[in-house]
């Protein structure tokens, strides 16, 4: 598939918040976000919020990264998963299916969180860790956050 994106003004705002097309991939980013041009954003992948997306990093897919989070190196989220809240994913580390990545959560070096696994509070998942099924981590969550 060859994408061209003709403009990187805004071309849509909701709730008063502006998106413009991601120059690499097409994929929608809000004026808050900071997202550095090396970085592929796919057509249908969503940026929201003030994240921080820098090197090689690839968000495709359905995937949605919104509140502060940040992605970094050469870190994949794809399919229908979601990054949010504070959390971190950097290196070669991938988010995949239907996993969410949230709170002060990190996922880092060759690490994968996939399937409908779940990482929250602040939570570690580094190295060659996989986290996958219907697997839920949740490091030191206040319990008035704990996901029910």
């Amino acid at each position: 598939m060859d994408i061209k994106v003709l403009t990187a003004v805004p071309v849509i705002e909701i709730d008063g918040v502006k998106y413009h097309h991601h120059p690499n991939g097409g994929g929608m980013v809000a004026e808050s976000a900071d997202v550095s041009d090396s970085v592929f954003v796919g057509p249908f992948a969503k940026v929201c919020g003030h994240c921080k997306l820098s090197g090689e990093a690839f968000v495709f897919g359905n995937a949605w990264i919104f509140d502060s989070a940040q992605i970094s190196g050469r870190a994949e989220v794809f399919g229908n998963a979601k990054v949010f809240g504070n959390a971190k994913v950097s290196g070669d580390a991938k988010v995949y299916g239907l996993a969410s990545v949230y709170a002060d959560a990190v996922i880092s070096g060759l690490a994968e969180v996939c399937d409908k696994a779940e990482v929250g509070g602040n939570a570690r998942v580094l190295g060659n860790a996989r986290i996958g099924g219907d697997a839920r981590v949740l490091g030191d969550v206040p319990g008035d956050k704990k996901v029910a």
